[in-house]
């Protein structure tokens, strides 16, 4: 009995193909040729018994990856589709929000109406109701001078990222070539192609930290260092429709975002990066308070900011020398 297949030799086979330069059509030849040299694949069985065992395979891991293709599809559709909703639901508010506020002021003359003499004494009694309570009310605390200097420190925050991209809605950036996405887990990048290709007229070279995409023949697309290390053998690549390359780079560390895709690119606000609450949601509790804290603790760093764990020193030796009064710190320097 045929034991069940598995990705173990994954890394082997990754590595053959990209030592082919013909793509699929040479690497399938090669092992065809292997089967045909060294094994008794052709001659074992009866005539077409070769040929069925290879349809079987074909169609039963074609249909798999039909089927992955198109519950990645779906999955981007939905998260475009909920930001897409989430977007317009901000802007109803927002312009439903203006409009009460030019009401307010005035400005909308579908506020006025005639009103017979007991309907006018009456807004007037309840106007003049108002206006008790509210010298009656106590007076708006001022800001203190702390949130002053939050808010000031804000704005040069903001400052800061005015040259920044704005992340894309998969949370990546659009480029001029090409555009991808990310998660916590995994990039997916889109790579558009002028022209309709096949398979073995691109080269795709994925390594773990460097990544070539191209059309044989011409110059690369991309041919640059990934900003961070990925799983080389758990990243794949496909093309769709024969004009577009579809490549997913799964993440050796899950717990943080990327501010750009390769060392040109240019560089990306994570501040602005928005996670979807389900897929946080989904976590368990011990999982998902890690997944916030070194969320946490990234934006900390990008602010110049202490960590987490950078607070909890800082606070215990804090706490050390409230204890120690009769120790002078004045010469130590603290990281």
């Amino acid at each position: 009995m045929v034991g069940k297949a598995t990705d173990r030799f994954d890394g082997i086979l990754l590595s053959i193909a990209q030592e082919c330069e013909g793509g699929v059509q040479e690497m399938m030849d090669i092992v065809f040729s292997f089967l045909a040299r060294k094994t008794d694949f052709y001659t074992g069985g009866s005539h077409d018994a070769a040929e069925k065992l290879v349809m079987e395979k074909f169609r039963k891991h074609g249909e798999s990856a039909r089927k992955e293709l198109a519950k990645k599809k779906a999955e981007n559709e939905e998260i475009d589709r909920k930001r897409k909703e989430r977007r317009e639901k901000e802007e109803r508010e927002a312009a439903a929000e203006k409009k009460e506020s030019s009401a307010a002021a005035g400005g909308d003359d579908s506020r006025f109406c005639e009103v017979t003499d007991e309907e006018a004494n009456k807004i007037e009694e309840e106007e003049k109701k108002k206006k008790e309570a509210a010298k009656k009310s106590p007076e708006v605390e001022k800001p203190k001078p702390e949130e002053n200097g939050a808010t000031k420190e804000s704005e040069e925050e903001d400052e800061d990222d005015k040259g920044k991209l704005k992340p894309n809605s998969r949370n990546g950036a659009d480029l001029d070539n090409y555009n991808w996405g990310q998660t916590l887990e995994e990039i997916e990048l889109r790579v558009p192609l002028k022209g309709s290709y096949k398979a073995r007229d691109l080269v795709i070279d994925i390594s773990k930290k460097h990544l070539k995409v191209g059309i044989k023949g011409k110059d690369p697309i991309i041919n640059c260092d990934l900003l961070k290390e990925i799983k080389q053998e758990e990243s794949t690549w496909v093309l769709e429709d024969k004009n577009s390359i579809l490549i997913n780079l799964e993440k050796i560390n899950k717990m943080e975002w990327w501010n750009k895709l390769v060392t040109t690119d240019p560089e990306l606000n994570t501040k602005k990066v928005q996670p979807e609450n389900s897929k946080l949601s989904d976590l368990d509790g011990e999982t998902r308070g890690m997944v916030e804290k070194m969320m946490y603790d990234q934006r900390q760093k990008e602010m110049g900011l202490p960590t987490s764990e950078d607070q909890k020193k800082q606070d215990m030796m804090q706490q050390f020398m409230k204890s120690h009064p009769e120790m002078d710190f004045s010469k130590c320097k603290f990281n």
